[in-house]
């Protein structure tokens, strides 16, 4: 595999293409100012998508197109009949409302997404541009999606329905996904998540008049405080968040309802369902304390708050096995490159193939950000030429390119 890959980086088409990867640095961060300017909220990644196909046929790739959910697909063809995949999700975490305020500083990028993923569609559209203008065959065929649903609630939809359809779902033997800035880490195993709405329903009135009545904010709070008392374990890593918090309609109102979102996570499914088992006995001890309370106080009727539980988020786990090929070549590309990275756990768009038991891994796009998810995110672009050269190298290994 070493000497493969040797071989790879020192033919003289691969060796133009890392030139132009290093000449052509002003163009890549001009897709990326682009690519962040279009809004793409979660389940409103339309504008951007019509944007990346534009793109994709500007740099020669065949067959684009963009499927029933919004993911936009484009072919660089090759002689074999199943495809080497480089992916990018093109959705952020921030409202369509969001000020879009991307600028360039330097070598530095700043706006909201510019980094996550702005980085990963630049990636992607630089890798297809080099392709092109090197004139560098391959054997299998490579397919670039740009898909949806990655962040949040999204629950990685737009990779669920890549391997959920007959056109894809057997034919991506490998899916090389690029996700944010860096080149130090490989993301080959998938961390499983879990995502729940619950919520407390009552009859609400008035805080003088209706005073006793049961109180979904003060049943949601008990069982808020209950909750955060579960024990974790430190092996396997388990972690567990409240993020989201909503109720009421005034200061002197008793609220008619109230909800809290939270979020599980562990690199054992077992553990995520002791959480869950967890979650559901406070709330159903917290509205029961409410309850009885409400009895206890005599109100001339009965009165009773009820909960709800409500999946919202799903993400399976899963890992490349050690023996894998994909892994075998992105560790022979990273000793050719000099580049050290560790392998690690995380939720990404790998969560699926993976659960499949496909090949995949997800991989910085070179540079460095930080800021993800807030107003301030920002991308360093320095150092964005190891990170293609790394991406490209692992895909034509992947591929097979002949003397």
């Amino acid at each position: 595999m070493q000497q493969e890959v040797a071989r790879l980086a020192g033919s003289p088409e691969v060796r133009a293409a890392f030139d132009r990867f290093r000449s052509q640095e002003s163009q890549y961060a001009l897709w990326q100012m682009e690519a962040t300017r279009v809004a793409a909220p979660p389940f409103g990644e339309s504008a951007r998508g019509a944007w990346l196909a534009d793109r994709f046929r500007d740099l020669g790739l065949t067959d684009v197109r963009v499927d029933e959910v919004g993911n936009v697909f484009g072919v660089r063809p090759g002689y074999g009949s199943r495809f080497v995949a480089l992916s990018a999700h093109i959705d952020t975490v921030f409202p369509a409302a969001t000020p879009l305020n991307i600028r360039q500083q330097g070598s530095r990028l700043y706006g909201p997404g510019v980094a996550d993923n702005g980085a990963g569609i630049a990636a992607m559209l630089a890798v297809a541009s080099v392709l092109g203008s090197a004139r560098i065959s391959h054997a299998l065929p490579f397919v670039f999606i740009g898909n949806v649903g990655e962040e949040g609630e999204g629950d990685l939809r737009g990779m669920r329905h890549v391997f959920a359809t007959p056109r894809w779902q057997d034919a991506i033997a490998y899916s090389v996904i690029v996700d944010g800035a860096g080149a130090d880490s490989v993301v080959a195993e998938a961390l499983g998540s879990r995502r729940f709405e619950a919520m407390v329903r009552g009859p609400g009135g008035h805080s003088w008049s209706d005073f006793g009545a049961p109180n979904p904010i003060i049943a949601l709070s008990r069982a808020i405080e209950v909750f955060s008392q579960t024990p974790v374990p430190a092996s396997p890593k388990t972690t567990f968040n409240v993020g989201v918090i909503r109720g009421g309609t005034s200061v002197n109102s008793i609220p008619e309802s109230a909800s809290m979102r939270v979020d599980l996570r562990s690199t054992s499914m077992a553990e995520i369902d002791r959480l869950e088992r967890a979650l559901r006995i406070a709330l159903d001890q917290a509205v029961a304390s409410e309850n009885r309370a409400a009895a206890q106080h005599g109100t001339r009727r009965p009165q009773v708050v009820q909960s709800e539980v409500v999946e919202i988020g799903n993400r399976p786990a899963g890992e490349l096995a050690p023996d894998a090929r994909l892994l075998k070549v992105i560790r022979a590309v990273d000793a050719q490159l000099g580049n050290t990275a560790q392998v690690q756990r995380a939720s990404t768009d790998a969560n699926i193939p993976l659960s499949l038991g496909r090949e995949a891994i997800a991989i910085g796009a070179g540079g460095s950000g930080g800021g993800a998810h807030t107003l301030q995110e920002w991308f360093d672009c320095n150092g964005r030429e190891l990170g293609l050269r790394r991406i490209l190298l692992t895909m034509l290994t992947l591929s097979g390119v002949g003397e």
